[in-house]
Order: structure tokens, then C-alpha cells, then sequence
């Protein structure tokens, strides 16, 4: 829905309002004609059923609001002494029109000052468990959001394993898109494994004021832009365009920004001409054959040189290695079982395995040998021409909304004939840092601005699954409570938070036991 649908709208609703009520406001000792103003009415309406004026905000908050809404349905009807299960449930899935049988059909008597604790403890239950969901979404939707590493494609800085917690107010809050979804789930409803979410109605893209903008070598948290799978990591043919806001959540490196010009060389990132220079947490990582005169094991080479990854023997004697920082690689050669190492990089063409963006003849490379390519800058406009319109396709259309026809070499955009385009929005390129190991703007593109989810700040938890023995042998205790940015080797902050969790305790118990004293 556009603005000018989503105002009319709005003030469909304000109509509706006012039919539905304005006795009630009467009854309730306030003139008609605040019943219909907008915002204004819902200040007023809060004060009719002696709620907090604060509830207005939540009723505006996507999501939350469909909590609200059917809340303050409840409250209107009670405060003029409808408090039976069955006019709770009669204005609940009448969605609020129930209110006009109260207003018009029934002689209803104001309670000003009616008991606002619930009668029964199912009641409180309920009412508890409903503002429990409230101030989580809101926390979750606008401040952190929980996450957990599925692949290792940032393996060294970011394990299979690690719960993180995700910063959204970083890069700025991005509002819900989406208005009508379950709360506190994304894509999918746990259990029943259906979709938590309808498509329509749409509200238009807005994100919060930010504390910073997305830096060189930032890890963030984006929703996947070619995203079509029913769920994240569901084996299944059917195909579905999800909004914006319910794509799959990954977790890259953003290696390049608007504006950037960007190419690979032999498996390295080169910005402006530049090598890439990665922070000393970021540990790159490539596949890798070793001839070796022994045999070598996964937990040898785990244990002995931290290489993870698949694992195969290519022939007798040739090992391959999906996943080997360089310096592993270096220990590696100095061993005296070991006779090459030689790292696997893919020469120039076309890629034999599976075809990089924009998958076009027009574009020969592969995951090693690729570009050089522009990467778009809001309000910057480039040449539009057969060869490179591969490469911005996909953006003039999916993301920003316009048509491309090419008639021979003719190129037409919004049925006009172009020879240039300006964008409308950031664009940024995302990678892995094994770099043989993940699916990244290498195989999908670019990232637009709307997709950015936020920033990994802090590795709450973390697990290894693979690992032997009972389950505090399994936890990575060296990894749970430490940042995710920052120079150096992490350090946790585990101790300090136990530290201040007995401190608090100690001080509950002593408050309680002295207040008990007096």
C-alpha cells in the first residue's frame, strides 16, 4: 500500500471510530466530536477507560498494535459494564464491531471508577502473559534481537554455534513492513510450521535515526535478498516472495560500500584498487590440497591446526581441505609428513562450479577471479548498456520498483527509453570470510539498504556441538559473554556478570530479610 492508500485508510478507521463510540464518549461525560479526531480521540479514549495515555504509542507500533487494538476493544466495553467471557470473546472476533451493539442498542452506565485488576487468575494470567509479549517484541523489534550462527562461513570470528545478540539500534531500527504477523517469530511458527505472517497490507520502508552507518568490515545481520524458500534452511521446492522483512536472516562481512569499486583477485577482496585489509579478528579462509606422505585425520588437523571444514581424501596420499587459514597453511608445509601444499583457486572464466552474479555470459568469473564491479550509491547515476545491465538488473526491478524491457539494443525502463540510471537507495556487498565456504554476494549480489537488519554486538552463548563428553564439555565457556567486535583476542566477560548477578541476589535477599525485620 502506498502513503496516500494507508492515509485513507487511517482516516476510514477515525470514521468507523466515531460511529462505533461517540454516545460511549458522551456517557462517559466528553463531547461527540472528540471521538473523531485523530490521535487526539485515542488520548481521550485511554482516559475513558483509565488506562496510561502511553497505550496511544503502542497502538501505532505494527505488530504490537494487534495486540492493542483487540486489548482496548476489551477495556472500552468493560468500562461501560460489560465484563462477561462472552462480550470478551463477542468483541474479539467481531473485531470491535460488537462496540456498536454496545453503543446504540444498549442503555450502557459509565464506570468511572471500575476495579482495573483482573477478577479471576486465568484473567491475570492472560493479562500478564500479553504485556510479557508486548514489551518483548518491542525489545526485540526495536533493540536486540536474538541470533544463532547456522554456518561457518565466518568461521574464526563467528562459530557454528555462537548466540549472539543483534543490535538494531546501531544502524538504526528498521520499522516492521510487514503489518499482520505473529509476534516474536519470523518467518514460521515453531511447531505448527506455517507461515506467521500475511503478505498484504505492506507499510512502506523506514528505519529510525542511527547511531552510526555501516562501516568497512562490519559483520551484519541482512535479510537474504534473493530469498524465495518456504523456510530458512527447509529442503522444498515451492518458492514463495517473501516481504522484505520476513526474508532469511544472514550474517556476513560487509566488504564493500556504496560507492566502491570492487574486484577478486586470486581469492582476494580488492576495494579501489586496494587490497582488502581485514581487522586481526577476521581470519580468511581458503580450500587447500595437501599431498602428504601419512594419513591425516580431521581431529589431527583440528586439534594440531585448527583447520575445520569438510574434509576428503582426493586420492591416495591428496587431501582436500575446504576450510585453512593461511597460517595454517604455513605450519602446515613445515611438517615433515607433509610434502605440498597448495591452495585451490579457480583461474579465470567462467566458474566450474556453481555460476557467480549476475550469471551472465556477459560476465565470466567465478568465486576466485571476479568483477571489477561498481557498487551503487544513492542519488549516483551510471551508463546504461547491454553489458552492464546484468549487473543492475535485478535492483532497478526488484528493489526499486521498475520495469526493464530490451528491444535489441535498445534498453527501457518504466516503458521510457534509458541510456542512464540514478539509484535510490544504498547498496552493499557482503562476504564470508571462508571464502569457499559461504553463499555471498558472490552468488546473489548486491544488499540493499532496506534490508539491513543490524549489527552482532555480544556472543551471549555458545556451543559445539561436535564436541565429546558431557555438556560443559560442549559449551565454549572461552567464547560465552564476550563482544564480537573489538581488536585482539576476545575476552569474556562471564566472570564480571556472575560477579554482579550474587551481588544482586545478596542485596534482594538482605532488603527482603531486613523489610521483614521492621
Amino acid at each position: 500500500m502506498t502513503m496516500t492508500q494507508w492515509f485513507i485508510f487511517f482516516l476510514v478507521i477515525q470514521v468507523i471510530h466515531f460511529l462505533a463510540t461517540w454516545k460511549l464518549y458522551i456517557k462517559a461525560g466528553r463531547k461527540p466530536w472528540e471521538a473523531i479526531v485523530p490521535i487526539y480521540n485515542a488520548v481521550i479514549l485511554m482516559k475513558i477507560i483509565n488506562r496510561p495515555w502511553w497505550w496511544v504509542i503502542l497502538l501505532f507500533i505494527p505488530i504490537i498494535n494487534l495486540i492493542m487494538i483487540p486489548v482496548v476493544w476489551v477495556e472500552t466495553i468493560r468500562s461501560f459494564g460489560r465484563n462477561s467471557t462472552a462480550d470478551t470473546w463477542l468483541v474479539i472476533l467481531t473485531l470491535g464491531f460488537y462496540i456498536f451493539y454496545v453503543n446504540y442498542a444498549l442503555d450502557a452506565t459509565y464506570i468511572e471508577d471500575r476495579d482495573l485488576k483482573p477478577r479471576t487468575a486465568t484473567g491475570e494470567w492472560v493479562s500478564s502473559i500479553l504485556f510479557a509479549i508486548v514489551a518483548a517484541t518491542l525489545v526485540h523489534t526495536y533493540f536486540m534481537q536474538p541470533y544463532v550462527i547456522p554456518t561457518s562461513s565466518l568461521e574464526k570470528t563467528l562459530l557454528v554455534g555462537d548466540f549472539l545478540f543483534v543490535s538494531k539500534f546501531h544502524y538504526g531500527a528498521r520499522t516492521p513492513m510487514t503489518t499482520v504477523a505473529f509476534p516474536m517469530v519470523h518467518d514460521t511458527i515453531p511447531v505448527l510450521n506455517t507461515k506467521s505472517y500475511i503478505n498484504k497490507p505492506q507499510l512502506p520502508y523506514f528505519r529510525l535515526p542511527g547511531l552510526q552507518k555501516i562501516k568497512r568490515n562490519d559483520i551484519v545481520v541482512f535479510s537474504w535478498p534473493t530469498d524465495t524458500v518456504e523456510q530458512f534452511f527447509k529442503i522444498t521446492h515451492r518458492k514463495i516472495r517473501k516481504p522484505i522483512d520476513k526474508k532469511s536472516n544472514y550474517v556476513k562481512r560487509c566488504v564493500g560500500l556504496p560507492g566502491d569499486s570492487l574486484s577478486i583477485k586470486d581469492g582476494y577482496v580488492y576495494i579501489n584498487n586496494k587490497r582488502l585489509e581485514l581487522p586481526d579478528r577476521a581470519k580468511p579462509q581458503y580450500s587447500y590440497y595437501v599431498q602428504a606422505k601419512g594419513n591425516l585425520t580431521p581431529r589431527y588437523m583440528y586439534e594440531r591446526y585448527g583447520v575445520t571444514g569438510s574434509f576428503g581424501q582426493v586420492k591416495q596420499g591428496i587431501y582436500y581441505f575446504s576450510a585453512m587459514t593461511e597460517k595454517a597453511a604455513d605450519m602446515l608445509k613445515d611438517n615433515p609428513n607433509v610434502i605440498s601444499v597448495k591452495r585451490n583457486i579457480e583461474s579465470k572464466g567462467a566458474s566450474k562450479m556453481a555460476p557467480v552474479f549476475p550469471q551472465s555470459s556477459k560476465c565470466p568469473w567465478n568465486q576466485d577471479q571476479y568483477g571489477s564491479i561498481y557498487i551503487p550509491q544513492k542519488g549516483k547515476t551510471v551508463e546504461l548498456n547491454l553489458d552492464v545491465l546484468p549487473l543492475y538488473k535485478r535492483i532497478i526491478e526488484r528493489y526499486e520498483g521498475n520495469t526493464v524491457q530490451v528491444n535489441g539494443s535498445q534498453i527501457s525502463i518504466n516503458n521510457k527509453p534509458a541510456t542512464t540510471y540514478t539509484f535510490k537507495q544504498d547498496y552493499y556487498w557482503m562476504m564470508g570470510d571462508n571464502r569457499h565456504a559461504s553463499e555471498d554476494s558472490r552468488y546473489w549480489g548486491y544488499v540493499p539498504e532496506d534490508h539491513v537488519v543490524g549489527k552482532p554486538v555480544f556472543i551471549w552463548f555458545s556451543w559445539d556441538s561436535n564436541a565429546s563428553g558431557p555438556f560443559w564439555n560442549k559449551v565454549r565457556w572461552d567464547r560465552v559473554f564476550t563482544t564480537v567486535g573489538g581488536e585482539g583476542k576476545p575476552r569474556s566477560y562471564l566472570v564480571y556478570f556472575l560477579v554482579a548477578l550474587a551481588l544482586w541476589y545478596g542485596y534482594s535477599k538482605f532488603k527482603k530479610r531486613k523489610k521483614g525485620n521492621s
